[in-house]
């Protein structure tokens, strides 16, 4: 007798439904390495991409630039900037990249290919603003240009983020809930021929991965040496079932961090691990920070990324 799940697969079906699948792809090792459970924490320039509302949380004005090797050489890569314009007001800027070699056109009759190439790779562009409204509470959007290319194939669309952080003010809690992706089916646009002669020019829509994620987290720890975050986090993906994320972070003098995070209900993934080390240099701050996600099938996924703070 099997047992019982703690999350019913709700909405597996719904796997492969959605397109531009590269904006699911977690930015910064920080964030990556607590499980993805970072919504209600996001406190650094990462926030552009995992709740728009956080890049109010911290006053210095920061650049992120975060590598992932993906599957199969697959490489993500994403660069942040954000500027804050008063001490409640703050923009940003953020480019996202997942591309690869070219690969062989391949056919019944060539296998080994035909002497052609093909190319996929996908781009983002997106602006984010985000106000404090109160000492508690913050609001936060995106805007985001989505491009996907696939050999003679041309996607395009716009995707909005909105993003809320509230402090309790109970202790060091705060929550959050932000929708990502959120936007107008896509299809690709251009024409292909197929073996035999046809063309087609006319393709299915998609919708983008949007996701719902609500988050919590607390400081149960926190003094001049020792802080130790932990978050939880619910969400609810429009191409597959809900899960949870759970993550802590430990930092020692404000320069040494270890992370650690676990998935509930996602198949292929479970744990995620990883450390990071602050310096200050000329006044200026550097964060440096790996992340490791093991997956069952497919292996480990190493992600570093750095940080800025001017």
């Amino acid at each position: 007798m099997m047992d019982a799940q703690l999350l019913p697969v709700l909405g597996s079906q719904r796997a492969g439904t959605a397109t531009a699948q590269f904006l699911k792809i977690g930015v910064g090792a920080r964030a990556t390495a607590m499980g993805d459970a970072f919504v209600a924490i996001a406190n650094d320039a990462s926030a552009l991409y995992w709740n728009p509302a956080g890049i109010t949380q911290f006053q210095t004005n920061e650049v992120l630039v975060s590598h992932t090797n993906w599957f199969v050489d697959i490489q993500h890569q994403f660069i942040g900037a954000v500027y804050h314009l008063t001490p409640d007001d703050a923009v940003g800027l953020s480019v996202t990249s997942l591309h690869m070699d070219d690969m062989k056109v391949t056919t019944e009759f060539a296998p080994n290919g035909t002497g052609n190439y093909f190319t996929v790779g996908d781009l983002a562009f997106g602006v984010t603003y985000s106000r404090k409204l109160t000492p508690q509470f913050s609001f936060g959007s995106t805007i985001r240009y989505v491009e996907e290319t696939m050999d003679v194939l041309k996607m395009r669309g716009v995707v909005i983020d909105l993003g809320t952080y509230y402090w309790t003010g109970l202790g060091t809690s705060r929550f959050s809930a932000v929708v990502t992706n959120f936007g107008n089916q896509m299809s690709p646009s251009g024409s292909i021929t197929l073996y035999g002669g046809q063309t087609v020019n006319k393709f299915q829509e998609y919708p983008p991965p949007t996701n719902f994620k609500f988050g919590f987290a607390i400081d149960p720890i926190k003094d001049e040496t020792n802080i130790l975050t932990t978050a939880i986090q619910l969400n609810h993906p429009n191409d597959n079932s809900e899960n949870i994320s759970m993550g802590a972070e430990y930092g020692w003098m404000n320069t040494l961090f270890l992370r650690g995070g676990y998935k509930l209900n996602v198949e292929d993934q479970s744990f995620t691990v990883g450390g990071g080390l602050m310096t200050t240099i000329s006044g200026i701050s550097f964060h440096v920070d790996y992340g490791y996600a093991a997956y069952t099938n497919l292996g480990g996924v190493h992600r570093i990324s750095m940080v800025v703070k001017l």
